[in-house]
């Protein structure tokens, strides 16, 4: 047998009724109350079968004497166990939910309460719809909403009357549409006068600033609203529902597909569709986004679809890497005919009043980060209809001289594209969508303490999911990997090609790692962080080429095992008679590269590095695309990582490794996009039995994380302790060396 209450409630003015009875462990439906069993009722008899109710008597009385001595409000049980029955006022009942029930559960009989009575959340709503003359016309950000406040219990928003009703309630208790329900006494004081505020003095706001105060609220809440006054809940019959849709992270599928502009050349996917209406959504409210979508899916299309869309009395200002103007300016050619594009370049670029002059008789102006750094006092003097940040990555540290610049920039809407909005900390997302809207975000230290370190540091996944509601609607990004976008796109395969150490490769490695640990306990903070790093670097060139780590001039044939296995797959993929990109991320190394396979071949292959010049660039590309040059083309990761389209490569080999795969994976896909008609085949060179092997491991149980939210640089690396980096980095030479 066992015990449990039953808590009923009265009329308004009228005690409540908690109710005690003994059930059976076997069938909990046989239920009896405490009354039957003092009166050895036929029922109480049948429950217990032929047993006597005298055991059942005497615990009860003890099950009564410590609900009396354990529960407040609960003492008449002490002296009158045989009625099980006790009458609550409202504040005893009050005082039972909040603290009683717990307690009376720990002494063995625990209470069944109505469902109304359990707490419910108390929200802000925010009934909104844009003002007359807001959205359209209104500078970045001043998008003007009307704002009806008000509150919702649960899901229901509630009336003036129940409002005013909650006020009055003393307990925490209050009766609302016919049930008995239950608020946080001091929450909905709280809660209250924050709408009391609100109405006083934000009837009108502007998007940014509502989002803001859902943004605070959702982070109070711990992302998932469950506390009083815990979200902005918008009215969805308000406005078509805009709010609800923005708030609710307006996904891909559910986005309106817009139709070409006029005077646009050329037929979008369904996918950038969308993503325009997404863009003229953002725009319409004053907002702007960022679009992240792969590399390859064709940002530049879709953005120039919407820059026609918005072509008027006001020029656009894209801005992007050197590297990128001039593919801007043959892509507008190609699908914006009709624009006047002019190029913001160069020492012979107008500058002040006659830059103005020339700027207002264009459409596009296209720019350099660097450039709009060294102009901005006059850049920020148009009004443009358009800011777009092209490789975006290039404003994703806050304190760049490129990314104040861009925020003293004046526009209707800025925009963001990138294919890596996370490289390595999500403090970078926070500073392009702070670019792209200024504010709504809070400050960096605030979003680094609710969202960044709970996600880098704990893999919080309340903080993840939090920083995904209140990101999402200002982010768009699809992956290559959804056939449904691009179906017609061919799959990337990735291997890695192992590579033994020659014996020279794994004296040299054991030498750098003897001295490292020797000195490593020596140092902390900067200056150990420098060892780790330096130490890092010194491991990868000599997996890479004994010649690279000495730079001693020496000779490059039979030293390396990776340039071995390098040579192994060059030769495959020349007799399949397929074109390679080969990426490094060092300069010397790529040098190297080319020395050698000009000993083999008698012609060293174009080298793209961050020295070739804009003009040689172009023709090494349009040269490389159309076959007339050799089938291999070097590239330098940092180099090709933005601003290539290789598609006549079909295979990509990343000589050594970036540990960053954000990087990595933008370097491939100067390969892997459309207008890619085959299969292509990435193969990763890594030294087995080193530290190469081990980061490999590492970077890909820290994947999932990776895609989810977060970058794998090589910070994290520097912060591991001496014994970590010991077996890190150690040397193992039964898989090593080349025997």
């Amino acid at each position: 047998l066992a015990s449990r209450g039953r808590l009923e409630p009265g009329d308004p003015d009228e005690p409540w009724e908690l109710r005690f009875e003994v059930l059976s462990l076997d069938d909990p439906a046989l239920a009896v109350a405490w009354s039957d069993v003092f009166a050895e009722t036929p029922e109480a008899k049948a429950l217990v079968g032929s047993k006597s109710l005298q055991p059942v008597k005497r615990y009860l009385r003890d099950l009564g004497e410590r609900l009396a001595a354990l529960v407040p409000g609960l003492d008449q049980l002490d002296d009158q166990p045989e009625s099980g029955s006790i009458d609550l006022e409202l504040d005893d009942v009050a005082l039972l939910l909040v603290d009683g029930l717990e307690l009376a559960n720990r002494a063995g009989a625990p209470i069944l309460v109505p469902k109304g009575l359990v707490s419910r959340r108390l929200s802000l709503t925010a009934a909104a719809t844009p003002t007359e003359g807001g959205g359209v016309n209104a500078d970045l950000g001043t998008a003007m909403i009307d704002v009806d406040w008000g509150l919702a219990l649960g899901e229901n928003p509630l009336s003036e009357r129940e409002i005013r009703d909650l006020a009055d309630a003393q307990s925490g208790l209050v009766q609302l549409r016919g049930e008995w329900v239950r608020v946080d006494a001091s929450q909905a004081r709280s809660a209250l006068s924050q709408l009391t505020e609100k109405r006083e003095t934000a009837s009108s706001v502007s998007a940014s600033e509502l989002l803001r105060v859902a943004a605070e609220s959702l982070a109070a809440s711990g992302g998932d609203g469950a506390t009083a006054f815990a979200e902005v809940t918008p009215d969805t019959s308000s406005a078509d529902g805009w709010l609800h849709d923005l708030l609710a992270g307006l996904p891909d599928e559910r986005l309106e597909e817009t139709t070409e502009p006029p005077g646009f050349e050329g037929e979008l996917r369904p996918y950038q569709r969308r993503a325009v209406g997404w863009m003229q959504f953002l725009g319409r409210l004053g907002l702007g986004g960022c679009l992240a979508d792969d590399m390859g899916l064709g940002k530049t299309p879709t953005t120039l679809a919407h820059i026609q869309s918005r072509a008027g009395n006001r020029p656009t200002l894209v801005l992007c890497p050197l590297s990128v103007v001039h593919n801007w300016e043959a892509e507008a050619a190609r699908f914006t005919p009709e624009l006047k594009v002019f190029v913001h370049h160069g020492s012979a670029r107008p500058t002040g009043d006659q830059f103005i002059a020339v700027a207002q008789q264009a459409d596009v102006v296209v720019s350099t980060y660097g450039t709009v750094t060294r102009d901005v006092e006059t850049l920020a003097q148009i009004e443009w209809e358009l800011v777009v940040c092209d490789e975006a990555q290039a404003i994703k540290n806050h304190h760049t001289h490129s990314a104040r610049a861009v925020r003293e920039l004046v526009a209707q809407q800025k925009v963001a594209l990138t294919g890596t909005p996370v490289e390595n900390r999500l403090a970078e997302l926070w500073a392009i969508l702070d670019a792209v809207n200024p504010g709504m975000l809070g400050g960096i230290t605030w979003f680094r303490e609710t969202f960044a370190t709970p996600i880098e540091q704990r893999n919080d996944e309340g903080a993840l999911e939090g920083m995904r509601r209140l990101t999402s609607p200002f982010v768009l990004r699809r992956t290559k990997a959804d056939k449904s976008l691009v179906p017609d796109l061919p799959d990337k395969v990735e291997q890695v090609a192992w590579a033994p150490l020659t014996a020279e490769q794994a004296g040299l490695y054991q030498a750098v790692l003897n001295d490292f640990l020797r000195d490593a306990d020596q140092e902390d903070g900067m200056k150990r962080r420098g060892l780790v790093l330096a130490t890092l670097t010194r491991l990868k060139q000599i997996c890479n080429h004994p010649a690279q780590f000495l730079a001693d001039g020496s000779t490059v044939a039979g030293r390396s095992g990776k340039l071995a296995r390098f040579d192994e797959l060059v030769d495959e993929l020349l007799d399949a008679e397929e074109r390679a990109l080969v990426f490094t991320q060092y300069r010397t190394m790529g040098d190297l590269l080319a020395e050698h396979l000009a000993e083999r071949f008698g012609e060293a292959p174009a080298f793209l590095h961050g020295g070739v010049s804009r003009a040689k660039r172009e023709k090494m590309v349009a040269s490389f695309q159309s076959g007339e040059s050799l089938p291999l083309q070097l590239v330098s990761l940092k180099a090709g990582g933005t601003g290539l389209n290789l598609t006549s490569a079909s295979r990509v080999i990343h000589y050594d490794r970036w540990w960053n795969p954000a990087v990595e994976d933008q370097a491939t896909d100067r390969a892997w996009r459309i207008g890619q008609d085959r299969t292509v085949f990435v193969h990763k060179l890594v030294c087995q039995g080193t530290l190469e092997e081990r980061i490999d491991a590492l970077l890909t149980e820290k994947k999932e994380l990776a895609d989810r939210a977060v970058g794998a640089g090589e910070g994290w690396l520097t912060e591991m302790s001496t014994d970590q980096l010991r077996d890190l980095m150690s040397l193992d030479l039964s898989t090593a060396e080349q025997l």
